[in-house]
């Protein structure tokens, strides 16, 4: 059953992008099961989500693909362009090389030709291998944002930007960018008046990502765009 909420839509900077959907479903867990991951992204559909945030590290991009393929097929979405997909360049794959590779092996994760929206996450690099923690740094902020809009000028990122930069960094971005970034910043945990703390977030022009595979829960996460907050005089 489809929300009876219509979900606001951003419109990016640059790239070109659709706009994104104001809202999203985060896939940062970890221990994902493939098929749970999938029938959650199904259960997002059906309430209304468009917009899934995932990663090559989340392991959670091949369900993520597999859900899009079946909701298409369900009619669930009439095609792949109503829904806004945004995956990641982790910090082992921030070098110019293995940019526009990572992508690729995302792109095949997904089973899709382009990705809404792709964002180098974090603002260092780390040795390239499988992740390990505490991370060693390797450096503070290789180049590869070119690659990055290399990604976008061959279309098969929409769009490209950074998550959970400095300013600092950011700034070193923005000096020599032909495509300004879209900028993604920090986690929250949310306290429990949920749909309170979304509508707040909302209101201040920023789109929340909301890890939860709960179907109500996701449906609950819609109902932010049914009422706003009423503000007195100074």
């Amino acid at each position: 059953m489809a929300s009876t909420a219509a979900v606001p839509e951003v419109a990016l900077l640059s790239g070109n992008a659709r706009p994104m959907p104001a809202i999203g479903m985060g896939m940062s867990k970890y221990l994902l099961v493939p098929e749970t991951t999938r029938d959650a992204v199904l259960s997002a559909m059906e309430v209304g989500l468009r917009h899934s945030d995932t990663a090559s590290l989340y392991g959670s991009e091949r369900p993520l693909g597999e859900a899009v393929a079946e909701a298409v097929r369900r009619g669930l979405v009439a095609s792949r362009e109503e829904v806004f997909i945004t995956s990641k360049l982790w910090c082992t794959q921030r070098h110019p090389h293995f940019v526009l590779p990572s992508l690729q092996e995302s792109l095949h994760n997904l089973q899709l030709e382009y990705v809404d929206l792709y964002l180098i996450d974090l603002s260092v690099s780390l040795k390239p291998g499988p992740a390990v923690f505490p991370a060693k740094l390797e450096d503070a902020m290789p180049f590869v944002w070119r690659e990055m809009e290399e990604c976008h000028r061959l279309g098969i990122a929409k769009a490209v930007g950074v998550s959970n930069f400095t300013t600092s960094h950011l700034d070193k971005i923005l000096a020599l960018a032909i495509q300004y970034p879209y900028n993604s910043n920090g986690s929250l945990l949310l306290p429990l008046l949920l749909e309170v703390a979304l509508r707040w977030i909302y209101e201040q022009g920023v789109s929340p990502i909301v890890r939860s595979f709960s179907k109500e829960r996701l449906k609950q996460n819609l109902e932010i765009f049914c009422f706003f907050f009423l503000r007195g005089k100074p």
